[in-house]
């Protein structure tokens, strides 16, 4: 008979309840009926070593904890900063939060304990303050120029961010099984003074993206920590009661430093005749056409009864952009036989987190099981990320 695993019980209980899953699909994932089950949460009875083993990586959770006597403290949930009628969280978003958070706070313990400075941005602001000068604050705090990006805009923001201290990690998925939804979570800001953390959802396109993650850093600006989901410009269309006061200041933040007012009004009047000049335009900061529109209604730039008629050619353009960038994706799929493992492993982790942790492997301050776990890599796969980050 194979060894038990002599676990508690309540705290085999509060794994699978804080990771949303349910007792049926708890019981499927070491093949024993529910009934069976609900005896090892009733402290009845005790799983094998490998069902606990099974269990433990399925809630994502150390092993080990399930042997303490009393449930641990977990991290404190993020602020929920989304519509009142929002979806509840679901477990692949529950996952990926607590994956950063211990990342996030691995990396604060750390610059705390050696003397790292803190980063004055952080909380330099509050929602009382101008939008425009919080956003110009992000901009020269960032030496980014919407009228002159180097790289493709969210390539630049993502540099420049991690280059200034701000840790930027991009994921749509865990595994194949635990898929990021977007109209769930579309991004989330961890407002540290020693290492704030953005995530972004990347189920997204590359506009969104970017939106988000300029979002996000408002929220670091302003230190409030939270998830954000309906991250848009376009907000004129909903009942502005049911969006959160921080969120539509954050919009307002995002919306002046990809467009600042100087730059748009700089455009040439006939940059809005039709949908292509406005897409070209809208594809040069990296935004979408539905931002640009909004902005320059805004800006008093166009009429209300112009902004409706483009709004709406908009939406049929974007429709047939989306379905060629599908195409072209599937394309890009067939001929590389998928994306880099390791580069969506590096993206999700945070290039800038990536580096630390292996420069603190590399120089014998960090042992081989933590910088492990810490990437979810193996130790002789570190190379991988060497050649990405070179």
């Amino acid at each position: 008979m194979a060894d038990k695993a002599f676990i508690t019980s309540e705290i085999l209980k509060w794994a699978r309840k804080s990771a949303k899953i349910s007792v049926e699909n708890a019981a499927k994932k070491v093949t024993v009926s529910p009934e069976r089950y609900l005896t090892w949460e009733d402290g009845n009875d005790f799983p094998t070593i490998r069902q606990a083993k099974i269990l433990a990586k399925s809630f994502r959770r150390p092993f080990s904890l399930f042997f303490l006597p009393e449930i641990p403290k977990d991290f404190h949930p993020l602020q929920d900063y989304r519509r009142d009628d929002s979806q509840e969280l679901d477990t692949a978003s529950l996952f990926i939060i607590r994956d950063v958070q211990e990342k996030q706070n691995w990396i604060s313990e750390l610059f705390e304990e050696i003397g790292e400075s803190t980063l004055p941005f952080v909380g330099k602001y509050s929602i009382n303050d101008n939008p425009e000068v919080v956003a110009k604050d992000i901009l020269d705090t960032l030496k980014i120029n919407p009228n002159d990006y180097k790289k493709t805009p969210i390539t630049e923001w993502i540099d420049k961010a991690e280059s200034a201290g701000v840790f930027i990690s991009r994921a749509s998925f865990l595994h194949s099984r635990l898929v990021l939804d977007r109209d769930l979570i579309q991004g989330f800001a961890i407002a540290d003074k020693y290492a704030p953390f953005v995530f972004i959802n990347s189920k997204n396109w590359n506009a969104p993206q970017l939106f988000t993650l300029v979002h996000e850093l408002a929220h670091i600006w302003i230190a409030k920590s939270g998830i954000s989901n309906e991250i848009d410009i376009d907000f004129t269309d909903k009942a502005k009661s049911k969006f959160h006061p921080v969120e539509l200041f954050c919009n307002q933040v995002a919306a002046n430093a990809l467009m600042p007012r100087e730059l748009i009004t700089q455009l040439g009047n006939d940059t809005f005749d039709s949908n292509n000049k406005i897409f070209k335009q809208a594809k040069e900061l990296g935004i979408s056409s539905f931002a640009l529109l909004v902005r320059a209604l805004n800006l008093k730039l166009i009429s209300q009864s112009e902004y409706k008629n483009l709004k709406q050619d908009a939406q049929n353009e974007f429709e047939k952009f989306l379905e060629k960038e599908k195409i072209k994706k599937e394309k890009q799929r067939e001929q590389k036989g998928g994306a880099d493992a390791y580069l969506l492993r590096l993206n999700k982790n945070s290039k800038l987190f990536t580096r630390i942790v292996m420069d603190s492997f590399n120089n014998g301050s960090l042992s081989p099981s933590i910088a492990s776990n810490l990437l979810n890599t193996q130790i002789n796969k570190f190379q991988k990320f060497e050649k990405l980050l070179a």
